[in-house]
């Protein structure tokens, strides 16, 4: 069996796999649009060939200024195909991405689902023989329009911020003793700098306008207490990233970040905004919560 990258003229049989979604992110109207995006690309499409015929396929995500992928949208199979797992974990590993991340939407119950479980458990097992042996489970939330919008702070003055720097600083300094598994991930395997300078990267590619950006402050004091970040990726808008500084923590100023990033969000005339937080970051899930935001699902991180 021969293990390629995709060309134009694979494109029919490719749609043709993909139109059996299962539970993978991709399906054929996506994955031409992101084509067309760059999204997607021919060389982050990884085939599985027997003989003349194309039998399997792993499909990437990246970035459109991106130079390689970054994380696995998909994995697919022909019925026929008798034994998936060695072919997939072979897709995966021929796509050599580093720090490669496996994304699986989920729905909730999904542990009830018996079609959601068969379908899951080649997957994993061809992720964890291919090396991604982390899973983390993150919380799909989403606000809706008609659902309250939270109150803005009264005890925190919120400030547009031009500077990177500036919000280099408070990445770093946010970072310590954080919750969220992806930062401590990064934080260990690149150092507080690195973790940083991609996360204004990554948050600057995104579609969401830079001058959203905040720093909140202490009424009271003029402290700095944290940062709020609205933004919004190819699906709509988006919570995007939040963090109270050490300092300050156990005064549930998440809320308050939250609500500030709610209030811009639907103001600007945002009809749903989504976010998700890990399962074990109980803090944020509570903040969630408490401001109205529905979890309707879960997202798998295979790493």
């Amino acid at each position: 069996m021969q293990i390629r990258t995709a060309v134009e003229a694979d494109l029919d049989v490719i749609l043709t796999l993909l139109a059996d979604k299962s539970i993978n992110t991709a399906d054929p109207a996506r994955y031409q649009a992101q084509l067309e995006s760059r999204h997607y690309r021919p060389e982050w499409t990884w085939l599985a060939v027997d003989g003349d015929v194309i039998v399997a396929a792993a499909v990437w995500w990246g970035f459109p200024s991106g130079t390689e992928p970054l994380a696995l949208d998909g994995l697919y199979a022909v019925p026929a195909l008798a034994d998936v797992v060695p072919v997939w974990t072979e897709l995966i590993r021929a796509a050599g991405v580093p720090h490669a991340e496996y994304h699986i939407f989920l729905p909730g119950g999904w542990r009830t689902d018996p079609d959601v479980s068969a379908a899951l458990e080649p997957r994993t097992a061809a992720a964890k023989a291919a090396g991604l042996t982390n899973v983390l489970e993150r919380l799909r939330y989403e606000w809706k329009t008609g659902t309250p919008v939270p109150p803005r702070s009264t005890r925190l003055r919120f400030e547009t911020e031009p500077s990177d720097e500036a919000f280099l600083d408070v990445f770093r300094r946010t970072a310590e003793g954080s919750l969220d598994d992806d930062t401590r991930t990064r934080v260990a395997r690149d150092g507080l700098d690195e973790f940083a300078a991609e996360t204004l990267d990554m948050y600057k590619t995104m579609p969401g306008p830079r001058e959203w950006w905040k720093l909140a402050y202490s009424v009271e004091t003029g402290d700095l207490v944290g940062f709020a970040m609205p933004s919004a990726n190819n699906g709509g808008p988006v919570v995007g990233f939040l963090g109270v500084l050490p300092a300050h923590r156990g005064h549930r100023y998440a809320d308050d970040l939250l609500a500030e990033i709610t209030a811009d969000l639907a103001e600007s005339g945002a009809a749903r905004i989504a976010a998700d937080t890990d399962l074990d970051n109980v803090p944020m899930v509570r903040s969630f919560d408490r401001l109205g935001y529905d979890n309707f699902g879960v997202r798998l991180v295979l790493s």
